[in-house]
């Protein structure tokens, strides 16, 4: 039998303040011969913030992104951050970085200016070359200007800083307020083929819509779902930690059951753009979203198919089986699919 489920989610940019700050910090030096090192507080644990750091950094500075490298997770010289969860890095951690590229933006086209003898205020960088605004045809590049800089008096190199603390309300005893400076919504569908013999469930596809703000770099957030479905998908059908008298009895991956490439379905990552006004240029973070809605909707498409709820996860052969054995005569109008050949129980024939 076969069954679609849908299951929605909104989640935190950020969340209830653990320490008194939930800020990031970022620290950026450009060298004499255009390189800007971006120093974060923000940790890249695979999910790909370093490259979408150094994209905001870009951006903002109006450089080439290869002319960017960006480190993180060394305590002895990285800035404050509270952590990556949350789904809290683009959004914070960006907005960091984009305050700090802004601040050596202009630290670049001052030394351009009194190097030059024109006002600041005349002058913009995009593409690595500063120009005057009136006359973009004419231009020099960023590095130089930098160098032209560094023969001043005061002698001064390009080092700048960016502090970002999101804007939200400490909870009350209740536990009410404004938890996030922004909210990630999401909604995913499953197509699930249920075995009423062996209570086996095959996933056969999944769409998931996630509302990621404006999408720096599509590819990484479609990244992000795809990796976040498969996550959710161990969760529904397979993870489990099981324990006896406090003891753990599956502590290795030969008994915990983690799906496998083998185990994906295919997967539709659909990307919602809203363009967040808080957000570093319209962005929101992208990660546990991915992760949540699947289960849910994947226990909705087995209700679907076969008209049993499983409210407990993982959804096993054996609790479908159990379910299906308690289960009450089914209502026509209770809307079960069926595979094309096989019988429905209210008469037709596909």
């Amino acid at each position: 039998n076969r069954g679609v489920g849908i299951a929605g989610q909104l989640h935190v940019g950020g969340g209830a303040r653990i320490y008194p700050s939930d800020g990031c910090g970022t620290t950026i030096k450009v060298d004499d011969y255009g390189k800007v090192t971006v120093i974060t507080g923000s940790s890249d644990m695979g999910q790909g913030s370093e490259t979408i750091i150094a994209q905001i950094v870009a951006e903002e500075m109006g450089v080439p992104v290869e002319n960017i490298t960006v480190i993180n997770s060394d305590t002895a010289i990285t800035p404050w951050d509270v952590g990556a969860h949350a789904s809290r890095t683009t959004f914070i951690a960006g907005n960091s970085a984009r305050l700090a590229a802004a601040d050596a933006k202009r630290q670049i086209l001052e030394a351009a200016a009194k190097a030059y003898g024109q006002k600041v205020e005349t002058l913009d960088l995009r593409g690595g070359m500063i120009f005057v605004k009136d006359e973009p045809e004419e231009s020099i590049p960023y590095a130089k200007a930098i160098r032209a800089g560094h023969f001043r008096l005061d002698g001064d190199v390009i080092l700048a800083r960016g502090w970002y603390e999101p804007p939200t309300e400490k909870q009350d005893k209740e536990f009410r307020g404004n938890i996030s400076a922004t909210y990630g919504f999401a909604a995913q569908a499953a197509e699930v083929e249920v075995d009423t013999e062996t209570g086996e469930v095959k996933v056969l596809k999944i769409a998931a819509a996630h509302d990621v703000g404006r999408a720096i770099n599509p590819m990484a957030v479609e990244g992000q779902i795809e990796g976040g479905v498969s996550m959710g998908l161990g969760y529904a059908l397979g993870e489990e930690l099981v324990l006896k008298e406090g003891k753990l009895l599956n502590p290795n991956f030969a008994d915990y059951a983690l799906p496998t490439a083998l185990d994906m379905p295919p997967i539709d990552p659909i990307i919602v753009e809203t363009v967040d006004p808080e957000g570093p240029f319209g962005a929101k973070g992208m990660a546990e979203p991915a992760v949540n809605p699947t289960a849910p909707a994947i226990a909705n498409a087995v209700y679907d198919a076969v008209g049993v709820r499983i409210k407990d996860l993982p959804i096993t052969a054996e609790k479908v089986l159990r379910a299906l054995k308690q289960r009450p005569e089914p209502r026509p109008e209770q809307g079960r699919r069926v595979v094309e050949g096989e019988k429905e129980r209210h008469g037709k024939q596909r």
